[in-house]
């Protein structure tokens, strides 16, 4: 029997509004609320709430047969608790059918796992506790933003105890090898990877709609003709991709809704099953570990990080950002801690791109920009703001000494104060246990 994971990630970022270099220092809302809300609210019309509403109907009928995974980021999910209630209303009622799985990711869908571990995990178990918050359930299976990967964050990772983690099928890192078997990462080899087969991920994704394909049209019948004549020691398929892939990016017309409702059909015809990545995670030993030296992803045809860092722009942008996390942290202002978070968002990186071809037509649709040149001025009037607000509380004057001392003084004090009112629950405790036996 072969197996399919089907895993879809939903993000939305907090789009910025039009900053100019005089608003530094007058204006601290950075946000376009008016495009976040139409955006998000059009996507789940067109994509999230009948792509949901499909994916019920098909656990139902199939009697729990079939089975998905979501990553979603934390600003996606504020979002939608804003602006499109019913999408988490629809997500809960698919986590209690047992047959939803939800993937843990960093919570502004960020570059922190490049630039700053402490981060990098705050950043995760804020996304954990939404995700328990929303919908009771607490994810085991790691997946970063846009499936970024290398064996350092595979190492943090398993620190944070997953037991799994998603990654890219890159070529370039699998070369000879088949991404439908399980791995694991080489600098960590309990943590098991799940590897994306891009053919199979990108003839739905990119693919569908388009008439000039071979394979155009794809039925669901074809679809998994390819899957079950894949070779037969090799029982896994991975399918990752952006949830919007149904509705937005493959529109209703083009007939992906009923491309996707007859999958469990054809599958189970072809004896074929589906599984969440923790249950594929649990069922399969790893074949052999996976090395990783470089991070990788999913994103442009060199599968690398050159998405977001890869020019000058971006790497000023992203560079001067995490410069000043340590500032960031030690301050308990609430709004200054959100636009921290806001300001992490991966996509206002990508959106400076100055790549060309296929690649950067991909990243001139996604931008709300008219050029990568003015995404980048418009990104850095406003970190600039934000810059001033942080000093404005812990200047840059403070050198990295007292920095690090006063960093030091304030865990020390967190420690502490845990472990007084850890004694004093055992105090009351045993005060309880002795007025009751002396009852």
């Amino acid at each position: 029997m072969k197996t399919i994971c089907f895993y879809f990630q939903i993000h939305q970022p907090f789009r910025l509004k039009r900053y100019r270099f005089f608003d530094i220092g007058c204006d601290h809302y950075y946000y376009d609320d008016f495009n976040n809300e139409s955006i998000i609210s059009r996507i789940a019309e067109h994509s999230y709430i009948p792509a949901l509403q499909t994916i019920s109907e098909m656990i139902s009928a199939s009697n729990g047969k079939f089975k998905v995974a979501f990553s979603i980021s934390g600003t996606a999910l504020e979002q939608l608790e804003i602006y499109v209630p019913e999408v988490i209303e629809h997500l809960r009622n698919l986590a209690k059918t047992g047959c939803v799985e939800f993937l843990a990711e960093t919570y502004a869908h960020s570059l922190a796992s490049l630039y700053d571990e402490a981060e990098f995990t705050s950043q995760v178990q804020m996304n954990i506790n939404k995700i328990k918050n929303l919908f009771g359930l607490t994810p085991t299976v790691f997946r970063n933003t846009e499936l970024i990967y290398s064996d350092e964050i595979g190492e943090m990772a398993h620190r944070m105890g997953f037991k799994g983690v998603i990654a890219e099928g890159a070529k370039h890192i699998l070369g000879w090898k088949s991404p439908n078997y399980v791995y694991s990462c080489g600098a960590a080899p309990k943590l098991k990877l799940l590897m994306r087969n891009f053919k199979f991920s990108d003839d739905i994704s990119f693919r569908f709609s388009n008439q000039n394909w071979n394979n155009y049209p794809l039925t669901a019948d074809k679809y998994m003709d390819w899957v079950a004549q894949t070779p037969e020691n090799e029982k896994l398929v991975n399918l990752f991709m952006n949830f919007d892939t149904f509705g937005e990016m493959q529109s209703k017309e083009s007939g992906i809704f009923d491309f996707l409702k007859a999958l469990p059909q054809c599958a189970e015809i072809r004896d074929i099953d589906f599984q969440t990545p923790s249950e594929v995670i649990k069922n399969n030993q790893a074949v052999d570990n996976i090395y990783v030296m470089h991070p990788m992803s999913w994103a442009d045809e060199e599968r690398d990080t050159s998405a977001w860092l890869g020019n000058r722009l971006q790497k000023d942008a992203a560079g001067k950002l995490y410069s000043i996390s340590e500032r960031v942290r030690l301050s308990h202002d609430r709004r200054l801690m959100q636009d921290w978070i806001y300001l992490q968002s991966s996509d206002h990186f990508y959106y400076m791109s100055t790549k060309h071809s296929s690649d950067g037509a991909v990243h001139s649709y996604f931008s709300p920009y008219d050029s990568p040149f003015d995404a980048f001025t418009n990104y850095m009037n406003v970190l600039g703001d934000f810059i001033d607000r942080v000093n404005a509380q812990y200047p840059d004057t403070i050198d990295n000494e007292e920095l690090n001392a006063l960093l030091t003084t304030i865990y020390n004090q967190d420690a502490k104060i845990n472990q007084l009112e850890s004694e004093l629950k055992k105090l009351k405790n045993g005060k309880k246990k002795t007025v009751n036996s002396g009852d």
